[in-house]
């Protein structure tokens, strides 16, 4: 056994110790589409790549920067190198929690600069919330408490193709990476 997975486009990645330079969005953007979120407890197939390309979508429509627009495609980037967990157990995980903030650091400083400000990762985690509590409503049928966030998208919640939703993730990166 290694200390490292073997990715999409065959780098290798040590999680606990990830080298910026073996990360790459394509294995990002294909892991992410293949990813089911919730673990899979969803009423049809949703992948933690539609998931973000909505968040990044919220972002656009809310007029944010284009730094803004890629952390919110990014933000769930380590589940490809560490797989989904679900905030009811993943809080009972420090180490889980660690590990995920030092990988979304070393991707966030490799394709944004640097890692967010507070302000940044506050107004990514109210974008997050927002579309998690539509998830909840409408993949589950789960009734929410307190009032519906608003969205300035529509969710279309239906099954799309894994290889369109990696061509639209990496489409997206590629129109604001850089800018």
């Amino acid at each position: 056994m290694s200390d490292y997975i073997t990715t999409y486009t065959g780098n290798h990645i040590d999680p606990a110790d990830p080298d910026p330079e073996a990360i790459s969005i394509r294995d990002i953007a294909h892991a992410l589409s293949l990813i089911c979120r919730g673990n899979g407890h969803v009423r049809n197939f949703w992948s933690v790549g539609q998931h973000c390309l909505d968040c990044a979508h919220e972002a656009q429509a809310r007029k944010l920067s284009p730094r803004m627009i890629l952390a919110c495609l990014l933000h769930d980037a380590s589940e490809c190198y560490m797989s989904d967990v679900p905030r009811p157990m993943k809080k009972h995980m420090q180490e889980y929690q660690r590990q995920e903030k030092g990988i979304l650091k070393v991707i966030f400083e490799k394709f944004l600069g640097s890692d967010l400000t507070t302000a940044e990762i506050r107004e990514l985690k109210e974008i997050d919330d927002a579309l998690l509590w539509h998830d909840l409503e409408t993949l589950l049928a789960e009734m929410q408490h307190g009032p519906m966030p608003d969205l300035h998208i529509k969710i279309d919640f239906s099954f799309r193709p894994f290889k369109d939703v990696e061509r639209d993730y990496l489409e997206l990166f590629y129109q604001y990476y850089g800018k």
